[in-house]
């Protein structure tokens, strides 16, 4: 049974996963579809790239990844499909699947006229997924390019003793998740964001109490900073593109 995974800037007070789901199913009845979240921001290509980049890896192989996040819909940007590590991948061409490597096999999907200049995560997308589906080939779908556009998220950078970092991601509780791999820092080091003491990394939450900073390494193996009990965004008034030192 091949899993169809989701990730869009839908939301879900609007029909347009229903829709995207319907076509899904259609094509794909034995399709097992995942949702992996509606809830990017609208547009926000870049919190789309670290959310796919930390999800797909726990999708058994042949999974097709669909993320649609299209500022861009309608234009002559291309509809990519790739294929890596045996997961399949449908985005738009705008810099969301740049956490792939170069390596991949990459695709450009046609646009059908009839296919509306709004809406092609119903009307290209996901026919293209439920052809993966039902055994098409990536090939099959589309032409192979070796150009798509690379916009990979920041890397730390050395500055003497220390690394410095971002904030990628802030998630619903207001933790702010940094780009500095855990396994990349001197145990004790002291964390600091936006130029804020953390103290050094902490196992978990519990290790501080309410209200209070705290620094460790996140379940996506890089440094995060929260409150206990609260919103190190909230409390910090920092977000995506903080400076995170260690």
């Amino acid at each position: 049974m091949t899993i169809i995974a989701l990730l869009t800037d839908f939301g879900t007070s609007d029909s347009y996963v229903a829709e995207m789901k319907g076509v899904l199913s259609t094509y794909a009845p034995s399709a097992t579809l995942v949702d992996i979240t509606h809830d990017v921001s609208p547009g926000d290509v870049r919190a789309a790239q670290y959310l796919l980049s930390r999800t797909w890896m726990f999708f058994p192989e042949g999974t097709i990844h669909v993320a649609v996040v299209d500022a861009g819909v309608g234009t002559d940007r291309r509809v990519l499909g790739a294929t890596r590590f045996g997961r399949y991948f449908l985005a738009p061409d705008n810099g969301l699947l740049s956490f792939l490597s170069l390596n991949a096999t990459f695709i450009s999907i046609p646009v059908l006229p009839e296919a509306t200049p709004t809406f092609h995560g119903r009307d290209v997308f996901a026919p293209a997924a439920g052809r993966l589906a039902t055994g098409g080939s990536l090939e099959s779908v589309g032409t192979g390019i070796t150009d798509p556009v690379y916009a990979p998220l920041p890397i730390p950078l050395t500055e003497g003793d220390s690394l410095v970092g971002e904030v990628l991601h802030v998630d619903r509780f207001g933790t702010l998740i940094s780009n500095i791999a855990g396994n990349a820092i001197q145990p004790g080091v002291t964390i600091s964001v936006a130029g804020v003491d953390a103290g050094p990394l902490q196992r978990t939450f519990a290790d501080v109490p309410s209200g209070h900073i705290v620094a460790f390494v996140g379940s996506g193996g890089t440094v995060e900073i929260a409150v206990r009990d609260g919103s190190a965004m909230r409390m910090l008034g920092v977000g995506v593109g903080a400076e995170v030192r260690a």
